[in-house]
């Protein structure tokens, strides 16, 4: 065994070590408002539920360790003591990563992640529409376990009132595992998916992605893409010019005869197999080319 005192190695490596080691870890996608009411998401796997009476969930965002700053989240919940914990399921999964970018404090992540807002019915916080379970908490508590980077805040939430889509109930009016299909984070860039095991998904650009809200509007509405294919195309920091991805179509004689004489939907769907594999350059290129 190799062993490792907290006090030896960096927060960074200690705190790779940890979330490599802990896991799979349940997401508590949290969706708060700042004084003035403007809206914030952002999702923290430091995450579960601890009573059912009274109904009580904590989640944790942390001090920064690169600069022990702390996040919106936090600031906000201190200030409004309100929170929407937001179940994530695999549908949203891409996006979900995608508002866990640094956006400045005045952008709103439910319109770059692509995600609808729903007001909820007893605090002010807004709902994640696309989620299968919404949690509206009144923050009880808030703890704080250290000043320092790494720090966690554990926010003790107590649920007032909870919204389950019925897709995803049984015939009981339980919540059916195989359809509430659940992800949980892992380390690194890997998640879990309930019965389907893991995956990855890459963290967001260190620089800014552009978001879903960027898209072009044919992209935005297409019937064929999903809102994991969004948040996949929205984590980029530019979109390819028509010039660059017509050199690139060009160039990739496979790619230009099919797409030559296909309508939007067929253009869609081969766009879609890239992203599939995770090929957002090929992708956008093909996408690009037919603006």
């Amino acid at each position: 065994m190799i062993r490792i005192d907290p006090l030896e190695v960096s927060t960074g490596k200690l705190h790779g070590l940890m979330l490599g080691a802990i896991g799979p870890r349940p997401i508590a996608f949290a969706s708060t408002i700042d004084k003035d009411g403007n809206p914030n998401l952002s999702p923290f796997s430091f995450f579960n539920v601890f009573s059912a009476n009274p109904p009580i969930l904590i989640f944790s965002p942390a001090r920064r360790v690169r600069d022990n700053t702390t996040k919106h989240t936090l600031e906000n919940a201190l200030a409004t003591k309100e929170v929407v914990i937001n179940v994530v399921n695999y549908d949203i999964v891409q996006q979900m990563s995608l508002s866990s970018t640094e956006y400045p404090e005045d952008v709103n992540e439910f319109e770059k992640a692509g995600l609808t807002m729903v007001a909820s019915k007893k605090i002010k916080a807004f709902r994640v529409g696309e989620a299968p379970v919404q949690f509206e908490c009144k923050v009880n508590q808030i703890v704080p376990m250290g000043n320092e980077g790494g720090a966690g805040n554990l926010i003790i939430c107590e649920v007032l009132l909870m919204h389950v889509k019925k897709e995803v109930l049984d015939a009981d009016g339980r919540i059916d595992q195989h359809k509430i299909d659940q992800v949980a984070r892992m380390g690194g860039n890997w998640y879990t998916r309930a019965n389907m095991g893991m995956f990855e998904v890459p963290k967001p650009l260190s620089n800014i992605g552009i978001g879903v809200d960027a898209l072009p509007e044919t992209i935005k509405k297409s019937n064929i893409l999903t809102g994991n294919d969004l948040g996949k195309l929205g984590n980029v920091e530019r979109i390819p010019t028509n010039m660059e991805a017509h050199d690139f179509v060009n160039n990739n004689g496979d790619i230009k005869d099919k797409i030559q004489d296909a309508n939007l939907i067929e253009i869609h769907k081969f766009a879609q197999q890239y992203l599939d594999n995770d090929d957002i350059n090929t992708a956008w290129n093909i996408l690009a080319a037919i603006q």
